[in-house]
């Protein structure tokens, strides 16, 4: 489960910052988009574990969910395919090989009470 491998990663992030800013993380918010090979719940639940007896274990984990869209070549338009699975174009059903949002996993902003 690599989730929980990456949860270790992101409180790390945010320890690593709380002592920077000489505060305690109150939360964390992320990106997260469906393409970047991480399931939300998954994710969550490896952070509540991960969080538990460490100075982060108040910590919020706020996920923000981060949708697909793509260039439609034959639109010249930014479109939202028709599935993770399916990457066309809703409107003309050309193939969307550029990728422009969706892949996200990110920490975007931390909350640090002083």
């Amino acid at each position: 489960m690599h989730e929980l491998s990456l949860a270790l990663s992101i409180l790390d992030i945010a320890e690593e910052q709380s002592q920077r800013h000489g505060g305690r993380v109150a939360a964390i918010h992320l990106r997260l988009g469906p393409l970047s090979g991480v399931v939300k719940a998954a994710l969550i639940s490896a952070y509540d574990l991960a969080r538990e007896g460490t100075p982060l274990e108040r910590a919020e984990l706020i996920v923000e969910e981060v949708p697909i869209a793509a260039y439609c070549p034959a639109c010249a338009a930014e479109r939202a395919p028709i599935s993770v699975q399916e990457l066309r174009c809703p409107a003309c059903g050309a193939p969307t090989p550029e990728i422009l949002r969706g892949r996200e996993l990110d920490v975007v902003a931390l909350e640090i009470e002083s």
